[in-house]
């Protein structure tokens, strides 16, 4: 009693007369299965209407969900002297979610290695709707056994089998076995009269295999404080290596593995790291106070596995360092009105409180009249001037820096001061070394000439 569709026909005769009054009528129905009259057409209206049981509806047994009737429009009411035109109407049967789907089977294997993950089993499912439709889709869900969310289960688009996944590592020693109750439903709800059974449920069995697996430092990074300089053969800290493989009674060998300046060994058996070298904070391989080595944890299984340990030793600053000066070099006119040289600068490679403020003080000057004084501008910087204009020639300025360590170390540094000829704003400084070996070679060739005169 379902109306399918409406068939209409067209008499170009007088409405009014018998001439144009119309009856339909089915005059063939193909396929002819699993009955010759599965429709009925209202000879006035033309409505195409089901008239068998909705099981003889069934899409899944049909030969062919597609039907074609041939129907007839006759005028004069039908009666034999009429007029005809044939159409063809075409019937197709939708499906419907009348079938649930199945597993294939109700329990399925699966092995896994501990530590690994991917897929480690496809279920296979059967459902006997439209396929590529929604009543015909599996989804797949975990219902139960799957309490540390360590598994997950999609659907494979093309094939329609549930791809069950490892996502997070499982560990043998924890368990080595793991059963899980899987359910499977489609997109497209079920119509009303039909449920999902208990073929729709299925169990995974999954047995997990024991692997070696590489000792584990605790914790990982490590981190300890010591002083640079500490004496050679200091120990650092004794690093703790554990094997997760509980049940294999495995012993555990250390090694370094990346040591970048050399200042570090490993006792082997029971991990003691001391110190081959002088620790050094101003090293290039030492980053923000940071140095950084890595250890080896290796297992006496076959084949051997294999840990690494991070340490981090964060190096505190001991005065070590002398502080430095900078320029080393100046130049002035001899007839110069400024003589305000040169603005020296201090600098230390160590840390705060080992550095500034520094002291600058001028060596003792020989000779009875003093050329030049040196006065401090702050915590790192001085200013040498002169007393009086100078002869052209290079003098040699011993200038001390101390630095404020406990101890405090002090650092002598010789600063090179070039008197030279200024004219028209243009420096010459050409001649001052001449002036000093020409000063040299008269020194020395009168000293020979007294030798020889003495002998």
């Amino acid at each position: 009693g379902t109306t399918v569709m409406r068939m209409a026909a067209f008499d170009a005769d007088d409405a009014s007369t018998d001439n144009a009054l119309l009856r339909y009528n089915i005059l063939r129905q193909t396929p002819t299965k699993p009955s010759p009259n599965m429709f009925y057409i209202d000879p006035e209206k033309g409505d195409i209407v089901t008239v068998v049981s909705p099981a003889l509806l069934d899409r899944e047994t049909m030969e062919s969900p597609k039907y074609e009737l041939v129907i007839e429009a006759k005028d004069m009411g039908g009666m034999d002297v009429g007029l005809t035109g044939t159409a063809t109407a075409t019937i197709l049967i939708d499906d419907k979610n009348d079938h649930a789907p199945e597993f294939t089977k109700k329990e399925f294997q699966a092995t896994v290695k501990e530590g690994v993950t991917g897929v480690i089993v496809n279920l296979t499912v059967g459902d006997r709707d439209d396929p590529a439709t929604g009543a015909w889709r599996a989804v797949y869900s975990i219902i139960n056994g799957n309490p540390g969310q360590s598994f997950e289960i999609h659907t494979n688009p093309q094939t329609n089998e549930g791809m069950l996944s490892v996502v997070k590592p499982l560990d043998y020693e924890i368990s080595a076995f793991h059963t899980l109750l899987i359910k499977v439903e489609n997109e497209d709800p079920l119509i009303p009269d039909i449920a999902y059974g208990p073929s729709s449920t299925a169990t995974v069995q999954i047995t997990v295999e024991d692997v070696n697996e590489g000792p584990v430092f605790h914790p990982n990074p490590m981190a300890v404080t010591k002083q640079e300089n500490i004496p050679v053969g200091s120990v650092v800290l004794t690093v703790n290596a554990t094997d997760p493989d509980t049940l294999q009674h495995q012993t555990i060998r250390y090694s370094v593995h990346k040591d970048p300046a050399g200042w570090l060994e490993i006792n082997p058996t029971n991990g003691t790291v001391g110190t081959t070298a002088v620790l050094d904070r101003e090293s290039p391989f030492v980053h923000n106070n940071v140095y950084t080595a890595l250890f080896l944890a290796i297992d006496s299984g076959n084949p051997p596995a294999t840990g690494t340990g991070t340490l981090h030793i964060t190096l505190e600053d001991v005065n070590d360092n002398v502080p430095s000066l900078y320029p080393t070099l100046a130049k002035v006119c001899d007839d110069a009105k400024d003589l305000r040289v040169v603005v020296l600068g201090a600098s230390d490679k160590d840390l705060h409180p080992n550095t500034d403020p520094f002291k600058f003080e001028l060596s003792k000057q020989s000779g009875p009249e003093k050329l030049w004084r040196i006065n401090r501008l702050n915590n790192t910087h001085a200013q040498v001037i002169l007393l009086q204009n100078l002869k052209k020639a290079n003098y040699n300025i011993p200038i001390s820096v101390t630095d404020s360590g406990k101890p405090p170390l002090t650092n002598t540094t010789e600063l090179r001061l070039q008197v030279c000829t200024c004219k028209k704003s243009k420096m010459d400084c050409s001649a001052t070394d001449a002036l000093h070996i020409s000063l040299t070679l008269i020194l020395l060739s009168l000293l020979s000439l007294f030798c020889k005169s003495f002998a």
